[in-house]
């Protein structure tokens, strides 16, 4: 089933993904991908007469993060006077989700209180375990070396671990809590489903507290050490701890300051706010041990309407790895180029994608003629952008690092165009086969980074081969697929010249620099890309226009997504800071502020999409204006890191010119 989150939370080992009403999605552990212990989780409220779900469309809810944290807020309302207040947050040192539930009535209430859970341990059902410690109060579950738990205070009064399979409801849990008592079974296997109950006894306008801990661990012993030592210690206290480790962690950032931007209403504060959210689910869906980063928490296991997206691709994670590198966290680079070398290919190249340990993904790109020569020439590219920003001893020891993995990636790309274009592969869309443009802009951009990098350590005739199949490579791409309109072809598909407008073309300026608005011919070239994919691909909602990837896209509805959108802004602020400026005469004034102009108009659509806690998706429904499929989207946060980064460039510039001037 499809489940796309509101907010996520989680550490270094748990992943989190929850609904707008506080059900649990997703609990990733120990890793980002693997494996997603649950089913369903969530509470209810029996009220004496009737069973009340708190994911039911009866309940009214506001969610949020507590501000600079990864800690959620999240407030239910019944049409009966029933109030919930529920804040969730995950222990920053070990992988328990923490739920503290205040109930309050308007009425009085003589009724239960329960937590169901539907696990599936280790992303299997059929030979799970699960058992009740009445001595100890937890209700465990289990599969191999997978253990969840259920602990709470106070403690539970009932319980029962069912099948959630039956449809008796003295056996299954779900069914067990609508009469308002709990059977006490402790133990069962396979399907197993369980609830935990308490009194809850509610004055009107009083208030009942509950706080659950649900944790994980790789054995039944350490569960038990976990919950008993958290379970100890107030809940302010780990509150505080929790608050004060985000808040440490976003101090490392590079600070913004976008001085002039007062005039747009809230704006400044919204992309300050984006900014730190982007870094806040940036941390959450890195693998912190392997360097690599899930594309988004995973939300179609079984691949019902895509391909999943719980996996590590070279493409995306190139941009991530680089958009925290410039907000102030190299070292996520550091640890993403070593998985970069622990995981190439023998031939040099790199797989469509990755489980975050390493090893191969479900992939359709298992044929030379169907994978991604993009993945490898995007990888390059951002090896040679973090090369150029260290300094010292560190620059030495990167470039003596990566050398062998550099070279024999670019002789695998050499190796792919001969003719000056690619073979024929996947696109980066993953939908059709062919020769494409913005291919070929990323192994310009990678063959141009390897001969940067060769010439770096002192291999001059690699760098001078390399560059020039570089250059052969831009010519070819200019000469075969500009079109006389003003812009890129998509490519060749099916032996034939596509002229469909491909936002992804835009990448031969942003990010792979293909064409240099320095040289006059090639600046008038990117102006009319802008244009064109502006007229082309425009998707009127949210009272501004969206972006598509394609004309005629009919994945998901055809929606605008904001990796395009943030494309195109980042492409007119990267080209308004480069446009020549003169003090007395500057002829691209007016220029400069209508490309900043209307790049904001993009940056704050892509804003307007969010989710209510502020989590950037891939898409936006062009009919509702409501986040769309993967939330969040890791390439949608670092598009916005680097648009923020570069507007705020751009404000600081105009800010020192006028009082220059």
């Amino acid at each position: 089933m499809i489940k796309q989150p509101n907010v996520i939370l989680g550490n270094a080992e748990l992943l989190v993904t929850m609904g707008r009403k506080g059900e649990l999605f997703g609990f990733f552990y120990p890793r980002r991908d693997h494996a997603q212990h649950i089913d369903e989780s969530l509470a209810c409220i029996h009220t004496g007469e009737t069973l009340l779900w708190t994911n039911s469309n009866d309940w009214q809810s506001i969610q949020n993060y507590i501000e600079d944290t990864n800690i959620v807020s999240t407030k239910l309302y019944h049409d009966s006077g029933i109030r919930i207040s529920i804040l969730d947050l995950v222990h920053p040192d070990v992988p328990v989700l923490i739920r503290r539930f205040k109930i309050q009535s308007q009425k009085k209430i003589s009724g239960k209180f329960y937590y169901y859970s539907n696990f599936n341990v280790g992303e299997t059902s059929k030979k799970n375990s699960g058992y009740c410690d009445s001595k100890a109060r937890l209700i465990v579950q289990y599969w191999q070396d997978y253990y969840i738990g259920i602990h709470s205070m106070p403690d539970f009064s009932e319980w029962q671990v069912g099948k959630a399979m039956d449809t008796i409801w003295w056996t299954n849990s779900r069914y067990d809590m609508e009469d308002g008592k709990l059977q006490n079974n402790k133990e069962d296997i396979g399907n197993i489903n369980n609830a935990a109950g308490w009194d809850l006894e509610l004055e009107a306008d009083g208030t009942n507290e509950f706080v659950i801990f649900i944790g994980a661990a790789p054995t039944r012993n350490l569960l038990y050490k976990r919950m008993q030592e958290l379970s100890k210690l107030p809940l302010e206290q780990i509150f505080e701890k929790t608050r004060e480790h985000w808040v440490m962690w976003l101090s490392k950032k590079q600070v913004l300051k976008m001085p002039g931007l007062e005039g747009y209403n809230n704006l400044r504060q919204e992309l300050f706010n984006a900014y730190n959210r982007s870094l806040l689910v940036l941390y959450l869906m890195n693998d912190h041990e392997n360097g690599s980063f899930v594309a988004a928490p995973e939300f179609d296991s079984n691949f019902e309407k895509c391909g999943g997206y719980g996996f590590c691709w070279n493409r995306d994670s190139s941009e991530l790895v680089l958009a925290l590198k410039h907000s102030g966290y190299p070292e996520y680079c550091d640890r993403f180029f070593k998985w970069c070398i622990r995981t190439q290919l023998p031939n040099g190249s790199w797989f469509q994608r990755y489980w975050l340990d390493g090893s191969k993904a479900p992939s359709w790109g298992n044929f030379d003629y169907s994978t991604q020569i993009d993945e490898t020439g995007s990888t390059l590219y951002a090896m040679d952008v973090y090369y150029r920003i260290l300094e010292g001893l560190k620059k030495i020891e990167f470039l003596e690092e990566v050398w062998v993995s550099v070279l024999r990636a670019a002789e695998y790309l050499m190796k792919r165009t001969k003719t000056g274009l690619h073979e024929s592969c996947m696109d980066l869309w993953e939908t059709y086969y062919g020769i494409f443009t913005y291919t070929n802009a990323s192994i310009y951009a990678g063959l141009m980074g390897a001969s940067h990098l060769a010439e770096e350590n002192g291999e001059a005739g690699m760098a001078r081969r390399w560059k020039k199949r570089a250059e052969f490579i831009k010519q070819a791409t200019i000469d075969r697929f500009w079109l006389q309109e003003g812009y890129f072809a998509k490519g060749v598909v099916n032996e034939k010249l596509d002229k469909t407008m491909d936002a992804s073309v835009l990448a031969t300026y942003i990010p792979f620099g293909m064409l240099s608005p320095r040289n006059p011919v090639e600046r008038d070239m990117i102006f009319f890309l802008i244009e064109n994919i502006q007229k082309k691909l425009s998707s009127p909602v949210n009272r501004h226009y969206g972006i598509r990837r394609y004309e005629n896209d009919s994945y998901i509805n055809g929606n605008p997504w904001l990796v395009t959108t943030l494309w195109l802004s980042e492409a007119m602020f990267a080209l308004a800071l480069a446009l020549p400026y003169e003090k007395e005469k500057d002829q691209y004034e007016e220029t400069r502020k209508k490309l900043t102009e209307e790049g904001i108009r993009f940056l704050k659509w892509s804003l307007a999409g969010t989710t209510s806690a502020g989590l950037l998706p891939e898409q936006v429904d062009k009919s509702t204006g409501r986040p769309a499929w993967a939330i969040p989207l890791g390439w949608s946060c670092s598009l916005m890191l680097d648009n923020i980064l570069l507007l705020d460039k751009i404000c600081r510039r105009k800010a020192g010119n006028e009082a220059e001037g």
